[in-house]
């Protein structure tokens, strides 16, 4: 396993029972390099939605863990924040939540000559995506071949 695998692993292991404890839900965890630094990023959700006080209270007690435990060798910018409109679908608790709902996807590659698609998500395995396109036809994809899934939101 990557180290930055098993960061984001062990500190989920962390965070669930501060999510749980809370009733909040946790949406990912990732930690990234953006700009010569290091992120190490929680996005939680609740049913109406999180807010900052939310997130700076998860914020305190997942930092406090993070400074005993020590186990993330670089210098890193913890931030815990909502997921946000456009979240991306990566679990499949997710998946399960937006079925019937309209999603959008794009590919690594061109299918059909586009790497954009929009249509309601109708179903979904752990191999594959399936959405009703505009004109009423079934479009399945491979979830290789997607980089990525989120919900549509119009403004």
């Amino acid at each position: 396993m990557a180290k930055r695998e098993t960061y984001e692993q062990k500190t989920e292991e962390i965070l669930l029972p501060i999510i749980e404890r809370n009733g909040f839900e946790l949406v990912d965890v990732e930690y990234v390099k953006e700009g010569g630094n290091w992120y190490l990023r929680a996005y939680i959700d609740k049913l109406g939605g999180i807010n900052v006080d939310d997130c700076e209270m998860v914020s305190r007690e997942l930092s406090d863990i993070l400074d005993e435990k020590d186990f993330i060798d670089e210098a890193y910018i913890l931030e815990v924040s909502s997921p946000g409109l456009g979240r991306p679908l990566k679990k499949e608790k997710d998946f399960k939540r937006s079925l019937g709902q309209e999603v959008e996807i794009r590919t690594y590659r061109m299918v059909d000559r586009k790497k954009e698609f929009t249509g309601i998500l109708k179903d979904y395995d752990k191999d594959t995506v399936t959405i009703e396109m505009e004109d009423g036809s079934l479009k399945t994809f491979e979830k290789g071949d997607i980089a990525l899934i989120r919900l549509a939101f119009d403004f």
